[in-house]
């Protein structure tokens, strides 16, 4: 233990610089609560976002590093901010009428549109959980509407009467002039629609912890802020819960980073230490817009989960959170890949490569061994040449390449062989177009399914490639990488592919030359 505190010390993987980071907070004394408090916050506005499943999976990471640098106990904490007011119908779920008819009432009070739970916060709260729990995270579930409902948060919302106007000074600087005249850090509920108001204080009583408000309809209202009847709008509500929960550590998106000083400053003047915080940039989707909840523009969980492993998903997030990502469906196999590649060299590294590998911290130390003895993107392209409807029809081809591999012994190689059919099927198929070869092409092609023809090397996907690469240095393709393409192009109908070499020793021998005969025939 003493060896991987001093290397995780030292190591530059971003997880422990932050744990790092986070250790000098209490580098005088420990918390005064006995533990270390991560927290993650979610919007349940609309279906769960990949962009939250994210946001768990990275801070559990540091949570992870800083359980090996640190003996300071830890909890993750996710937050669900689901007594916001419903301000738009999202576009991508059903009963649409019925949701505008509920715009501005809590989400926890809007009815859910699916028909399966009491509202649809608790609807999106449950889609949440759902997927966290499905990769196994440690964690501790919050609700917002419990949390004010119950009481933990009336000692703050009570300080926050009490010291109202320099709440709202801070605010204020934030607001353009004719948001000014109106805006107010209370958001009552009204007693009879249920609605989350938007209306300016007449007067906020910080001896009894009221509020009086008048509503759209210029009846006056005088409600405790305690208890549900009010919330607070969602900047003061983030500094206001991190005071609350004494909260040490938070992630959150780019577009949150400006309101970062107003966040902390709120925390302070109710009494809170302003947490250490992590901002990661934002993905984007296929036109490289950011991924957006309500327009389901971007992959859901369920979406990534169709086509490849969870640990997959969790690769594609430790890679590089302070750059903007493209998240869009041709990242997957890309994803994949890489994954099994990181998980292959892991054994061999010394400790120090052992903890900048993306695979330490996807799986909190103890990586599992690879069996993918065969690429993703491999198998993408066998499917495409077989035309396989299910996973058997890939087994029969990767059996004669690893004789040794059977579905039970390479559990992963076999969910990857369904994952690829089922991509192949949804992406790859109705995409793929194949074009004639030039006379060069042909030629060179012509050249290669002889020497194919008289092969006797066996299946040794090295060699093979060796004999592509002479073949295509022989025709005068310069540079090499327009050989391969016009082998993707005219033979997979792809403009890429795999190690051409492997691709053979996978597919066959005789069958790569039916193949290439077929293409010449069909051009």
């Amino acid at each position: 233990m003493t060896d991987l505190r001093d290397a995780a010390m030292n190591s530059k993987a971003w997880p422990f610089e932050e744990a790092r980071r986070l250790l000098k907070r209490y580098e005088k004394a420990p918390p005064e609560k006995g533990h270390v408090l991560f927290e993650t916050g979610y919007g349940p506005s609309g279906l769960p976002h990949i962009g939250t499943f994210g946001e768990v999976a990275r801070t559990t990471m540091i949570r992870t590093a800083f359980e090996v640098i640190s003996d300071i106990p830890t909890r993750l904490i996710c937050f669900s901010d689901d007594m916001d007011g419903m301000r738009k119908v999202p576009e991508n779920v059903p009963n649409q009428a019925m949701l505008r008819e509920n715009l501005q009432r809590p989400l926890t009070s809007v009815p859910d549109p699916f028909g399966e739970y009491d509202s649809f916060g608790d609807h999106n709260n449950a889609m949440l959980r759902r997927f966290l729990d499905t990769f196994g995270f440690a964690y501790e579930f919050y609700s917002a509407t419990e949390f004010y409902k119950s009481g933990q948060f009336d000692e703050v919302l009570k300080r926050a009467t009490e010291r109202y106007d320099d709440l709202m000074a801070v605010m204020l600087k934030s607001l353009r002039e004719e948001r000014q005249q109106t805006y107010s850090i209370f958001l009552p509920i009204h007693p009879e629609t249920g609605r989350v108001l938007y209306v300016p204080m007449k007067h906020v009583d910080a001896v009894n912890h009221t509020v009086t408000f008048d509503d759209e309809d210029g009846r006056e209202w005088t409600l405790p802020v305690t208890g549900g009847n009010v919330k607070l709008q969602w900047k003061p509500d983030f500094g206001a819960r991190w005071a609350a929960l004494d909260v040490d550590f938070e992630m959150y998106g780019k577009d949150h980073s400006t309101n970062t000083p107003i966040y902390d400053r709120i925390c302070e003047i109710l009494g809170g230490r302003k947490p250490e915080h992590f901002t990661y940039e934002l993905f984007l989707d296929e036109n490289g817009e950011k991924i957006s909840k309500s327009k389901g523009n971007g992959l859901t969980i369920d979406e990534w989960l169709t086509y490849a492993s969870t640990e997959s998903l969790s690769y594609f997030m430790f890679q590089k959170p302070k750059t903007a990502k493209r998240m869009w469906w041709d990242v997957i196999p890309k994803a994949v890949d890489e994954y099994h590649q990181q998980l292959r060299a892991f054994p061999d590294q010394d400790l120090a490569a052992q903890l900048a590998n993306p695979v330490w911290h996807i799986h909190g130390g103890n990586p599992p061994a690879s069996h993918m003895v065969v690429p993703f993107a491999m198998l993408l392209n066998l499917a495409s040449v077989t035309g396989a409807e299910d996973k058997a029809g890939l087994w029969g081809f990767i059996r004669r390449y690893a004789p040794d591999a059977t579905p039970e012994t390479h559990p992963d190689l076999d969910q990857a062989a369904a994952f690829a059919v089922r991509y192949f099927r949804d992406f790859v198929a109705p995409t793929r177009t194949f074009r004639a070869p030039d006379e060069k092409e042909r030629a060179a092609m012509q050249d290669l399914a002889a020497r194919l023809s008289a092969w006797d090397g066996g299946l040794d996907g090295e060699e093979l490639q060796s004999l592509v690469f002479a073949v295509g240095k022989e025709h005068g393709f310069e540079p090499l990488r327009d050989w391969f393409k016009a082998l993707y192009e005219v033979l997979l109908g792809a403009s890429q592919g795999p190690r051409f070499g492997g691709f053979i020793a996978l597919y066959g021998v005789a069958e790569t030359v039916s193949l290439i005969e077929g293409a010449l025939a069909r051009g």
